[in-house]
This record gives C-alpha cells, structure tokens and sequence, in this order.
C-alpha cells in the first residue's frame, strides 16, 4: 500500500486537500512533526469535511516514529531540488511519498543523506520555483497509483 507523508505541513487548507485525496484514494496520511494548526481546524476540516472520516490519519512527533511504523516502507522525497523526475522511477505497493513543509521543503540533510531517493515533479516554467503541496501529492500520489494497477480497481 502507498502512503504519503506530510512533514510540519504549515497551511490548513493544504493539508485538508491532502487528506481528501488520500480519503477518495484508500491512502494513510502520516503528518510528521510539529504543525501551526490543529487538524480539527476549521480550514483543515472545511477542504475535506465530508470525508475526515474516510481518512486514516496518522501522527508522529519526528521522521523515526514514521520510520518505526512502516519498516518495510521505501521512503521517497519530493523536492524541486532533486535531480531525478518522479517519471523516471518505478513505483512499488511498499513507497511512502514524503513532502516537506510548504515554505522550507524537506531538510537539506535529509535529502543529501537520501539523494538516490529524491524526486522532482519538472516544471516547464523555470521563473516558477515549486507547485502548491496539494498539487504536487496529487501529481505523484496518482502516478505511483496508476504503476501500481491500484487505479484499475476504481
């Protein structure tokens, strides 16, 4: 099963997109970290609100707690600045899709320490330094899907 992570995500609304998706998807959603809103938030519930109880919601204080859950995951990390596009990857059933905050991204230090396992999403534009969080789940979320034949499913 797919999973997707969200690391200290800092904009509600964000976050309850996230959550519907992987709701309409059958995919967990781990937040990691601390985070600047409660996700009983108004803004958090309102994007999602007919579907928080579709979602399977998990929460872990840091990246070890997330790592001691799923120890048969591959984790890949979303960056724009990875090298390697999410269309040159082959997806598994086992990935979990990790997405840093919106205005940091994932850690330096993280990335460089799993650099064979970051990814981009190309942007034809280069004057547009990222897509919206939500978006960028989006995109890869229903690519790793699709590899994966769940969406033969639906």
């Amino acid at each position: 099963m797919i999973h997707v992570a969200l690391v200290e995500p800092e904009i509600p609304p964000n976050t309850g997109n996230i959550a519907r998706l992987c709701a309409a998807t059958r995919t967990p959603l781990h937040i990691v970290g601390p985070i600047g809103f409660r996700l009983d938030d108004r803004a958090v519930r309102r994007a999602g609100l007919d579907y928080w109880p579709e979602v399977t919601l998990h929460r872990h204080r840091d990246l070890e707690s997330l790592y001691a859950m799923l120890p048969a995951a591959r984790f890949l990390y979303f960056s724009t600045k990875a090298e390697r596009s999410y269309l040159d990857w082959s997806f598994s059933e086992n990935d979990c899709l990790v997405f840093g905050s919106e205005t940091r991204g994932l850690p330096e230090t993280l990335l460089r320490a799993n650099w064979d396992r970051c990814l981009r999403i190309p942007m034809l534009n280069p004057r547009v330094r990222s897509l919206n969080l939500a978006t960028s789940v989006s995109i890869a979320l229903y690519e790793a899907l699709r590899q994966i034949g769940a969406l033969r499913e639906a």
